[in-house]
């Protein structure tokens, strides 16, 4: 997910409210928050490497990714790896297979609805949001895989994640503003599915022809 604002099988509907708020990022004497990764630089990890991010139109990114069964180093350095070519994109969320691996594994370093950062790395997550009746919103979104280029996408403003980290331990990320928004945005890719697939035929290829893409 690109830094201004920019993803669904496995998703659970809640009739309640979702509780928001998630902690911020521990300073560096504390123990890391729940969630938060050791490639995030809050927990001792394997250095991470930037990867070049896949743009729209590779086919890893519009198929459902595999989820994850093996529990090792391997995974430590692509969460390691994830983070950094996140950061170095300046984006607040990025998906496996936006650097070309066909894994259920998302990042995330985005600002809640109060402005605190919401650190996390969740492994085959499942999104739970809430009712029907839940509030929704529709403001620019964007994507590191269609640079440069946003377009008005409604989202709810309140979402859960649960799942694990890279050492099989339960992950529950429940937060609200932007980073429900990045919550919803990385499970989408974990779906296959980008923000333009949530737009008119239309407007899809307009998006996709401004940032230098492939209408579709």
């Amino acid at each position: 997910m690109g830094g201004s604002l920019a993803g669904l099988a496995g998703v659970v509907a809640e009739e309640e409210t979702v509780p928001s708020g998630t902690a911020p990022p521990p300073a560096p004497s504390e123990e890391p928050s729940p969630g938060s990764g050791a490639g995030d630089g809050s927990a001792a990890g394997p250095a991470g490497r930037v990867r070049p991010i896949v743009l729209d139109g590779d086919p890893v990114l519009h198929r459902p990714c595999a989820p994850v069964t093996v529990f090792d180093d391997e995974l430590a350095q692509l969460e390691a790896d994830m983070v950094v070519s996140m950061h170095a994109a300046d984006g607040v969320g990025l998906a496996a297979n936006q650097i070309g691996v066909d894994a259920r594994v998302f990042v995330m370093d985005c600002p809640d609805a109060s402005g605190e950062r919401v650190v996390a790395t969740v492994v085959n997550p499942v999104l739970r949001l809430p009712g029907v009746f839940a509030r929704r919103a529709a403001d620019d979104e964007g994507c590191l895989s269609v640079p440069g280029e946003a377009a008005v996408v409604e989202r709810l403003t309140t979402a859960v994640v649960t799942g694990v980290d890279v050492r099989g331990e339960p992950v529950r990320v429940s937060t609200n503003g932007l980073a429900a928004v990045c919550l919803q945005h990385e499970v989408d890719h974990l779906d296959g599915l980008l923000y333009v697939d949530r737009l008119s035929a239309q407007e899809r290829a307009e998006v996709l022809s401004a940032a230098g893409l492939q209408p579709r």
